[in-house]
């Protein structure tokens, strides 16, 4: 049996002005929240506002796939749980899960791929060790989740028989 827990950010609440035409929290929202939970994991690996100003380095997303499970409003708090899927020496792939408050209501999955940047360069470049070994250690404890079933999925229209 594991102890591995994802990463948790903290709660987050559904803005009035978020919601859209159908009363619930329009889209592009969706992004604004799990970037924020984002933000405050790689914060914990020294990937902040302070690492890009010391070393003109930081990440840049690559990839994203958003599935939608269920519905949002106004005023709901917001609980995410990111869990790193597989990381090497310039990238992360992870999948972050947002939940309604502390229950188990599923509203949103986000499977996101990012590449640590040289601003200098604008190339791909190698995490510091030091960051790389807590992203690794991460990683390793990550290892032992299932990830959710969204992760890897592919759209697209079934075939017709």
């Amino acid at each position: 049996m594991t102890n591995a827990k994802p990463f948790t950010g903290q709660m987050q609440t559904v803005e009035d002005q978020w919601t859209d035409y159908n009363g619930h929290l329009n889209m592009a929202y969706y992004a604004v929240l799990f970037d924020r939970a984002a933000e405050e994991l790689f914060q914990t690996f020294g990937l902040g506002p302070e690492y890009v100003k010391q070393t003109n380095c930081t990440f840049f997303t690559l990839e994203t796939h958003t599935s939608y499970a269920n519905e949002l409003m106004a005023g709901d708090a917001v609980r995410i749980e990111t869990q790193i899927i597989a990381s090497d020496q310039k990238r992360v792939h992870y999948v972050q899960q947002m939940f309604k408050g502390e229950t188990s209501y599923l509203a949103c999955v986000l499977e996101v791929m990012v590449s640590h940047v040289d601003l200098t360069t604008h190339r791909t470049s190698v995490f510091p060790a030091a960051i790389q070994s807590k992203i690794d250690e991460m990683t390793a404890a990550h290892k032992a989740l299932t990830p959710p079933p969204q992760v890897g999925h592919v759209i697209g229209l079934p075939a017709k028989r």
